[in-house]
């Protein structure tokens, strides 16, 4: 692969939110979560931990459950029921529709056990950065493989829902959820902020 035609597909990701009902072959999603692993993270510890999602009755829970926390949220912010009932609707719909659900989560089992708060809280942050890492790869991994995906903060407002919903180890800490599966979009380019906006050299 050239320069360009890397810097090409670097920059034909896009973020996928309609699928073909495909589900690509656990090997293809294997191979994707392998290359996730070849990512950055602090003190070499990988922290990143994934749980695969492709039963639909196991999506509906998880889509429920999030929509229950969901909700509760929503209404501190008091919007009208009817603009909650359309958030909620349209969150599940993005789970239950994709082919295939990734969690993306954080375990903290590995890394520096600091005293200090500061140091602490630094070691949290690092390892928060090496999972982002992992998550980022992941995306290009699917993009590699013909597949789209799309990157979903969500379970980080609802982490022991998640939690509870998975049955997920205790030291598993949701950070993020992957929607993937075969496109069956293809988004315009959205435009970026000017370097000059967002870059300082020195």
């Amino acid at each position: 692969m050239t320069n360009t035609n890397l810097k090409d597909f670097l920059r034909s990701r896009r973020s996928i939110r309609r699928f073909k009902p495909d589900v690509a072959p656990d090997s293809v999603l294997s191979d994707i979560l392998y290359t996730a692993t070849f990512a950055p993270s602090a003190h070499h510890r990988q922290p990143w931990r994934f749980a695969v999602i492709k039963d639909s009755s196991t999506k509906k829970h998880l889509a429920d459950e999030m929509a229950n926390a969901f909700e509760n949220d929503l209404r501190q912010d008091n919007l009208a029921q009817e603009e909650i009932q359309k958030l909620i609707a349209r969150s599940k719909s993005r789970i239950n529709n994709a082919p295939v659900v990734i969690l993306l989560c954080l375990d903290m089992t590995d890394m520096n056990p600091y005293q200090d708060k500061k140091r602490k809280r630094a070691e949290f942050l690092t390892a928060v950065q090496s999972v982002a890492n992992a998550g980022m790869q992941l995306l290009l991994a699917a993009h590699a493989e013909g597949l789209g995906g799309v990157w979903v903060c969500s379970p980080i407002f609802a982490q022991e829902t998640v939690q509870r919903a998975l049955e997920l180890p205790t030291t598993w800490e949701p950070q993020a959820m992957f929607l993937i599966g075969y496109p069956a979009e293809t988004p315009k380019t959205k435009e970026r902020k000017k370097i000059e906006e967002i870059v300082k050299f020195f």
